[in-house]
C-alpha cells in the first residue's frame, strides 16, 4: 500500500510538472525567423574572380605631335602624321572600371623651322570607366560601349634627324635621345562581336613636357594626338559572376514557418499530455519552476568549394556575402577563416596551399567587396591535418570561427 501511494505521489508531481509547463506554453508561444537582409540590399551584385575579364588589345593607327607651335614657323603639317602601333594587356576587376597598360610606337615627324623626325615609343598605365554600364545597368550582350580613360606613362624618343635639339648634358653635348613622363587621356568605343571577342576604336591625347622632343621652346606643354582601331580579345570570355542575396528569401522563409507550426504542434501535445495527467488524485503540491538562461551562439555558414579549386561559386557567394552581413552588424565580433582540404585528394603539402588559397579567396571578398575591417579577420590553413566531416569531400571547405 505505501508502495502505491509513493507512485502515485510521484505520478502527480510529473502531472503538476508538466500542466505547469503547459500553461507557460498556452501564455507565451514564441515564434522566431531569420531575416537574411534588408529589402534595400536586394540587388545584384558582379564580381570578378582573379582568372576572369583578362583581355589582349591590337591596334594601329595614327598620331600627328603638336609641338613647338609648327604651324606659326611655317611648318609643313602633313609631315606630322605617320603611323603608330598599339598593343596592351589589362583586366577588368568589376563590370564599371578596368586598367590596363598600353604600348604605343613608331616614327614621330615635327618641324621647328626643319623637317625633323625621329622614332618614338611609350608605355602607360590606363584606368578604364565603363561609363554605359554606369549609366545604363550592366548588360553583358550590349553592343556598344563608351570607355572614358586616364593614364600615366613613359615615352623615350630616340634616333633623331634633321635638327638634333637645344637640350645638352652637363658636358655640354647635345642630346641624341630623350626621356619624358606623359599624362594621357582619350576614350574608347568598344563594339561587342561575342564574348571572346571585341573591335574598337579610341582616341588618346598624350601631354608632354617642353623638352619631350629634345627641343625646349615655344609653349611648356606639347601634345601627342593618337586615332588607334584594332581588336581585343577576351581570355576566357568576358563575363561577370552576379548573385542576389534575396534570390533564397522564400526558401528561407518557409522553413522558418515550417519550424514555427513544428513548435506549435510540440506545445500543443504537451498541453494535452499535461490536462490528461492532471486528471489523477494528487496530494497538494507547491511546484518550484526553476528558469534557465540559455544563451545560443550564433551559426556561422561555411563555404564549399570542387575539387582542387581556390574559386568561390554563385551559390557560396551568398554565404559569403550574409557572413559581411553579420559581421557589419555585430562590429565587436572577430573571426577566424578557417581553410580546409580532403585528404582523398593531393600531398599534405599541396593540399595546405590549398587551404590557404580559398581561406584567402574568402577573405579578399570580405575585405575588398563588402568592406569589413583586416583587422577582424584571420587567415588559417589547415590542410588535409584535420577533417572536419567523415565524407571526405565534404571537407573543401572554410569555416568561420569567431576568435
Amino acid at each position: 500500500m505505501r508502495k502505491q501511494t509513493i507512485l502515485t505521489m510521484a505520478a502527480c508531481g510529473a502531472a503538476l510538472f508538466m500542466a505547469n509547463q503547459a500553461n507557460a506554453q498556452d501564455t507565451v508561444v514564441v515564434e522566431e525567423s531569420v531575416t537574411v537582409v534588408d529589402a534595400p540590399q536586394c540587388k545584384d551584385h558582379y564580381y570578378s574572380t582573379g582568372r576572369d575579364n583578362w583581355f589582349l588589345q591590337f591596334g594601329a593607327g595614327i598620331q600627328s605631335p603638336f609641338a613647338e607651335n609648327h604651324l606659326e614657323n611655317g611648318g609643313d603639317a602633313k609631315h606630322h602624321i605617320t603611323a603608330v602601333y598599339n598593343f596592351a594587356f589589362g583586366k577588368w576587376f568589376s563590370p564599371y572600371l578596368g586598367w590596363r597598360l598600353s604600348f604605343n610606337g613608331g616614327a614621330i615627324h615635327y618641324d621647328d623651322m626643319v623637317y625633323t623626325k625621329a622614332k618614338m615609343v611609350n608605355g602607360s598605365f590606363d584606368l578604364m570607366w565603363d561609363m554605359t554600364n554606369t549609366i545604363g545597368g550592366v548588360n553583358p550582350s550590349r553592343p556598344v560601349s563608351v570607355i572614358p580613360f586616364v593614364g600615366v606613362g613613359g615615352n623615350y624618343l630616340w634616333d633623331i634627324r634633321g635638327y638634333e635639339g637645344n637640350i645638352a648634358t652637363d658636358g655640354g653635348k647635345i642630346k641624341h635621345s630623350q626621356w619624358s613622363l606623359p599624362v594621357s587621356a582619350g576614350i574608347q568605343f568598344r563594339f561587342r562581336t561575342s564574348r571572346y571577342v571585341d573591335l574598337f576604336l579610341e582616341g588618346r591625347a598624350q601631354f608632354m613636357g617642353d623638352n619631350f622632343n629634345n627641343i625646349a621652346w615655344g609653349e611648356p606643354v606639347d601634345i601627342n594626338l593618337m586615332a588607334i582601331g584594332g581588336i581585343a580579345i577576351n581570355i576566357g570570355g568576358s563575363d561577370f559572376k552576379k548573385f542576389n542575396p534575396c534570390d533564397d528569401l522564400a526558401y528561407i522563409s518557409s522553413l522558418n514557418d515550417q519550424v514555427n507550426a513544428l513548435r506549435g504542434e510540440v506545445a500543443a501535445s504537451q498541453a494535452a499530455l499535461a490536462a490528461a495527467e492532471a486528471q489523477l488524485p494528487c496530494p497538494p503540491q507547491q511546484v518550484v519552476v526553476a528558469q534557465e538562461e540559455v544563451t545560443v551562439a550564433p551559426l556561422f555558414p561555411t563555404v564549399r568549394f570542387t575539387i582542387n579549386s581556390a574559386r568561390i561559386s554563385d551559390e557560396e557567394m551568398v554565404n559569403v556575402y550574409n557572413m559581411a552581413q553579420y559581421m557589419t552588424e555585430n562590429p565587436e565580433v572577430n573571426v577566424v577563416i578557417k581553410g580546409y582540404a580532403d585528404e582523398d585528394t593531393g600531398t599534405a603539402n599541396y593540399n595546405m596551399s590549398l587551404s590557404e588559397r580559398r581561406a584567402k579567396a574568402v577573405y579578399n571578398v570580405l575585405v575588398n567587396t563588402y568592406g569589413i575591417n583586416p583587422d577582424r579577420l584571420t587567415v588559417q590553413a589547415e590542410g588535409s591535418n584535420s577533417q572536419v566531416y567523415d565524407t571526405n569531400n565534404w571537407n573543401r571547405i572554410v569555416i568561420f570561427a569567431g576568435k
